[in-house]
C-alpha cells in the first residue's frame, strides 16, 4: 500500500519547499547532463544543444502550464490566481512537448541548427525525466485512478478524493504505472533502439512519441481526473495521434536513410 507524507519537503518559517519542485528541478536537472554527455558522443555541439534545451524547458514548462488550464478553465475562471501556482501540480506533458518544441524548434531554426538530431540526443532524457516528474503526483495526491484493492493501492486522504468517490479510500497508483512505464521507456531508447536508428535523424524521438503514447493511452483509462473534451478524454486523444505519427514517420526516416 501507498501512502502520500504530503507535499511538502522543508518548510523554514515562511519559506516552503515542496517535493514537487524538488523532483522537477532534479529531473530537469539529470535529463540535462544525460543530454549533454549524448551530443558529445555525437559529434554535436553540446553547448549550443544546451541552449536549445533550455529553451526548451522554458517553452514546456509555460505549455503544459497552458495546455492544463485550459483544459480546466471551469476552475480557474473563479480561481485566476491558481493560474500560476505550479508548485501545487497542473502541468500536462502534451503541452510541455508542444511548447518545448515551439520555442526550442524555433531557436534550432534561427542559428540552422540540426532539430532532428537535437530531438533524438533528448528523447531518452524526456522519458527519464518524465519517469522521475511522476512521483510528484504522488507527493501532491493527484493523478491517480480508479478504486482498487490491489497490494499496490494507493490511499488516498479525503480532501482529495473526486465527488463520486469520497467513500473510497484506495485507488491504483497511475502515477506509478507510467513512471515504471516510462522507465522502461528510457531503457529501450537507450539499449535497444538508440544506435539502430542513429542513422535516421528523427527517427529515436518518434520512438519515444510512439512509446510513450501507448503507456499513457492505457494509463489514462484508469484515471479519475482526466482532461475532457466533451465525452473524449483529452490525453488519449493526443496518445492515439502520436501513435499515428510514430508508425507512419519512422518507416519514412528509415526508408529516406537507406536511399544512396
Amino acid at each position: 500500500m501507498f501512502r502520500s507524507p504530503g507535499p511538502i519537503a522543508v518548510e523554514i518559517g515562511p519559506l516552503t519547499i515542496r517535493w514537487y519542485g524538488i523532483l522537477m528541478a532534479f529531473a530537469m536537472g539529470l535529463g540535462l547532463l544525460l543530454a549533454y554527455r549524448e551530443a558529445r558522443r555525437r559529434d554535436a555541439d553540446p553547448d549550443e544543444l544546451l541552449k536549445t534545451a533550455e529553451l526548451a524547458l522554458v517553452g514546456g514548462l509555460i505549455g503544459a502550464r497552458l495546455y492544463y488550464v485550459a483544459f480546466s478553465w471551469e476552475y480557474y475562471s473563479h480561481f485566476p490566481q491558481k493560474i500560476i501556482a505550479v508548485w501545487e501540480g497542473g502541468l500536462a506533458i502534451h503541452g510541455g512537448i508542444l511548447g518545448g518544441l515551439l520555442l526550442g524548434g524555433a531557436y534550432t531554426w534561427r542559428k540552422r541548427l540540426p532539430l532532428a538530431l537535437y530531438l533524438d540526443i533528448v528523447a531518452p532524457s524526456l522519458a527519464l525525466g518524465q519517469a522521475i516528474g511522476r512521483w510528484g503526483n504522488y507527493f501532491n495526491e493527484e493523478a491517480f485512478g480508479r478504486p482498487t484493492d490491489l497490494p499496490w493501492k494507493l490511499f488516498i486522504s479525503p480532501p482529495h478524493r473526486p465527488l463520486p468517490y469520497l467513500r473510497d479510500e484506495f485507488f491504483h497508483p497511475t502515477f506509478l504505472y507510467e513512471s515504471l512505464w516510462n522507465l522502461g521507456v528510457f531503457g529501450l531508447l537507450v539499449l535497444v533502439l538508440r544506435q539502430r536508428l542513429e542513422r535516421s535523424a528523427g527517427a529515436l524521438f518518434l520512438a519515444y512519441v510512439g512509446l510513450y503514447s501507448a503507456g499513457r493511452f492505457w494509463v489514462e483509462g484508469l484515471r479519475t481526473d482526466s482532461l475532457m473534451l466533451g465525452p473524449l478524454r483529452v490525453a488519449q486523444l493526443v496518445s492515439l495521434l502520436g501513435l499515428v505519427v510514430a508508425l507512419v514517420g519512422i518507416p519514412l526516416l528509415l526508408r529516406r536513410s537507406r536511399r544512396p
